[in-house]
């Protein structure tokens, strides 16, 4: 089994293993640092030695160990020898039931910040490491780290069980839950900073996650239409960037690059979630995303189509850039005048000052009635507001094509 096929599996175990451990031994931060040590040890030895039968059941003999080591020297040694002497794990113990869910609720816990709720899911459900995930954060793995554990001891100090919530905190807990996964796949398909436009692992690793929740609660429209928005956004990535990783706006990419395979799963995804009673904002996003798969060209995109569907989600989940998104299909329809009186709604809203999404738009709709000047210098600042290299590049190029 090669490194890269070991990596994945390790991924699919670790929330496996640690739902596991977290129910039998009821705690979280101890369970998590030993379940990392043991996939530590597994990344080393299993390329090495090769897979065990149970590789599952190897995970969680060693992660058990550790963890029995660790409360063995904690200064209640008595007490808790007492409690675990006689634990000796073996592969048949691990039980057969998949706490992946639960973890991820845990893991999505009210009491902490969205920032740390993204880092402990990367952590502890999509088991990527500290460095990994500081990386991704573009901070230094120390500061990463602290964070990770002062959000394990929110969780303790919150006196959370491992247990699925229910009720209308199971509904409000899951919106939690969807969000952080939202956010995940956006950090991954459009990078805040960097010289990258995407991640495509972090991409790759919210879409596995999202999976795992939909095939837990199929029935749930907004779960369904996460995944269908994930895949059908995720279709474009070849196409989004040239050779060299420059931008590639969608009305300009390549559509026989798009994936047919995920526009197709997406597509069957969103009708099956629409035919449900209620909507949500991720089913139509979803149906935005399969309204512009459908479409052969831009051309012939169903732009009134797209714009109703935007001023739905405007009225069910107001958002500074549901609105942006919405000036963009109504200057398709009714022309860019149109479309730039929309974004000057968004002026006085603090979200958005000096957003270069805004600025961008902005600069597009001026480029396309004609005033150069005003469009170069919205292209300019817009390109002053991002951190992506590769929107800069974009937002500079466009700059230099319409400078006075």
């Amino acid at each position: 089994m090669t490194a890269p096929v070991i990596e994945d599996l390790l991924r699919e175990l670790t929330p496996q293993v640690l739902g596991a451990l977290v129910r039998r031994y009821g705690r979280f931060e101890g369970c998590e640092d030993a379940v990392q040590e043991a996939v530590l040890a597994a990344a080393v030895q299993w390329p090495a030695e090769g897979v065990p039968d149970n590789p599952r059941g190897w995970l969680s003999t060693v992660a058990s160990r550790r963890l029995i080591d660790q409360m063995r020297s904690d200064h209640a040694r008595r007490e808790r020898e007492s409690a675990t002497a006689a634990v000796e794990v073996t592969p048949e113990d691990v039980p057969d039931t998949d706490d992946t869910l639960v973890l991820l609720f845990l893991c999505c816990h009210p009491t902490l910040t969205a920032a740390s709720q993204v880092a402990l899911t990367l952590r502890a459900v999509g088991g990527l490491t500290t460095a990994e995930i500081a990386r991704t954060f573009l901070v230094p793995e120390a500061t990463m780290a602290a964070r990770i554990s002062r959000a394990k001891q929110r969780i303790k100090a919150a006196g959370s069980t491992f247990a699925m919530p229910g009720g209308a905190e199971l509904h409000e807990r899951l919106r939690v839950v969807l969000h952080v996964l939202y956010l995940i796949f956006n950090e991954g398909y459009t990078a805040s900073s960097g010289s990258e436009l995407h991640r495509a692992d972090l991409a790759h690793e919210a879409i596995r996650l999202t999976r795992m929740v939909h095939a837990q609660l199929p029935e749930d429209g907004e779960v369904t239409g996460l995944l269908a928005l994930m895949l059908l956004t995720h279709a474009r990535r070849e196409a989004r960037t040239t050779p060299s990783g420059d931008l590639v706006p969608l009305d300009e990419q390549d559509r026989a690059k798009w994936d047919r395979g995920l526009i197709d799963e997406g597509i069957e995804l969103i009708k099956a979630a629409l035919a449900g009673p209620e909507l949500g904002p991720y089913k139509l996003q979803a149906a935005i995303a399969a309204t512009h798969a459908d479409a052969a060209t831009a051309e012939e995109t169903d732009w009134p189509q797209v714009h109703a569907l935007y001023l739905i989600l405007e009225r069910i989940a107001p958002n500074p850039m549901v609105t942006l998104n919405r000036a963009i299909a109504l200057a398709e329809i009714e022309g860019p005048k149109a479309g730039l009186a929309l974004l000057s709604t968004l002026d006085g809203d603090e979200r958005m000052a000096g957003h270069h999404r805004l600025l961008s738009v902005r600069a597009h709709l001026l480029e396309k009635t004609g005033d150069t000047a005003g469009a170069y210098e919205h292209y300019r600042r817009a390109a002053k507001a991002t951190a992506s290299m590769a929107e800069q590049r974009y937002l500079e190029s466009r700059a230099r094509r319409v400078r006075p």
